[in-house]
């Protein structure tokens, strides 16, 4: 990973400085957080860096290692959602500058290089790693001094509002703000974060992140349906975010759903949905409780609840996630579970540092008999949030 020697290539000057930032996996609390409920990433040790400076010719120019030093190029007034600079793999870094001026940050013409070792389309929001180092080395270099949470709210308003993805918070605050050796337990509702000890290493545990290698071609639109279901189940139940309905008062949720519905969303779609939220909300405060008190083995049981919610309640699972979660269980895993938008991406396994080899070989050859792609398993230590390389 070097943005630097990309940039120097491409634009024929050293750059300003470098940063970097990670991807994320997300430990559990999924499909949770744009109904302002709980989730518990952690950073991963794999990340977007971008290396920037000013450009002399009144445009930014923006290249990406991953696409083969290609170079987009846009005037300042070519930033603007539906425009061509809104499209593609340069909306995301573009998306920054975009929603940095939205806040009357006036950005300078720059030439922004990017290089990345963040598998995309893996359910690991390399976007997130994108937008989060980007909009930290223009606060660095503008010398605007954003706190990372703030950094976090400027990844989101760009992916949401100028690529036009309607995603939560939970990618790009794990992406920034994270710590070495914790997850982030982010509260989104009451917009609080706390760092939890997650020391797999120390502990004798692996975390297994197994890239199916396939995604549907209808995620990202079940995404969206999926979200309106959860704000519908929120309105009947006369709340203004879903997550606001306690578990304890989960049946009374289910009782009042009933009766409600639509050909859009019918009672029973509803009453699912609500009950995956308001489950994983409970399933994450339950992880939490347990790394606290150092029990990290003992959270394997509320991975695989949260994989069987996703599946029968969310309904966002798929064939290759299911084959997945069940042979890294079947083969030693502790506990397993989809992460991402679902449909396709990755399955998260805990699994002790002993059965790792004999977890990963067991997926591949369920894939295989199946006749799947082969999968690729990743090891994954929870590593440190935004910061500044060079």
């Amino acid at each position: 990973m070097n943005a630097t020697a990309l940039h120097r290539r491409l634009f024929g000057a050293d750059p300003a400085g470098a940063w970097s930032a990670p991807g994320r996996a997300n430990l559990i609390g999924e499909h949770t957080d744009y109904s302002g409920g709980l989730v518990l990433p952690f950073a991963i040790d794999a990340r977007a860096q971008v290396a920037l400076g000013p450009s002399d010719d009144g445009h930014f120019h923006v290249a990406s290692a991953q696409r083969s030093g290609s170079v987009t190029h846009a005037a300042p007034e070519d930033l603007q959602p539906g425009s061509p600079a809104a499209k593609g793999w340069a909306a995301y870094p573009l998306g920054i500058v975009w929603a940095l001026q939205q806040r009357g940050v006036e950005v300078p013409p720059l030439t922004i290089a990017l290089d990345s070792t963040v598998p995309a389309g893996a359910g690991l929001s390399s976007s997130a790693a994108v937008e989060c180092a980007v909009a930290l080395a223009i606060s660095d270099h503008l010398g605007l001094g954003l706190g990372l949470p703030t950094i976090a709210r400027i990844g989101q308003h760009a992916e949401n509002d100028f690529v036009g993805m309607p995603c939560g918070l939970m990618d790009q605050m794990a992406s920034a703000a994270s710590t070495a050796g914790h997850a982030l337990f982010f509260d989104i509702g009451a917009d609080t974060i706390e760092h939890i000890p997650f020391d797999t290493e120390a502990a004798g545990i692996a975390t297994l992140v197994i890239d199916t290698r396939v995604h549907h071609s209808h995620a990202d639109g079940e995404y969206a349906t999926r979200r309106a279901d959860v704000e519908r189940a929120a309105a009947i139940l006369g709340v203004d975010l879903l997550s606001q309905v306690l578990f304890e008062n989960l049946d009374w949720a289910l009782d009042k759903l009933s009766a409600d519905g639509d050909s859009a969303a019918p009672a029973d779609v509803l009453q699912r949905r609500a009950k995956h939220v308001i489950t994983e909300n409970q399933r994450v405060r339950e992880t939490v409780a347990l790394l606290r008190a150092g029990y990290i083995e003992a959270i394997g049981e509320a991975l695989s609840a949260s994989h069987e919610s996703l599946r029968d309640d969310f309904e966002v699972s798929c064939a290759e996630l299911d084959l997945a979660a069940e042979s890294a269980e079947g083969a030693g895993a502790l506990g397993a579970r989809m992460v991402g938008g679902g449909f396709g991406g990755s399955v998260i396994a805990l699994v002790p540092d002993d059965r790792a080899r004999a977890v990963e070989d067991g997926v591949i050859q369920a894939f295989a008999k199946a006749g799947y792609r082969v999968p690729v398993a990743r090891k994954v230590t929870p590593a440190a949030g935004a910061l500044r390389d060079a």
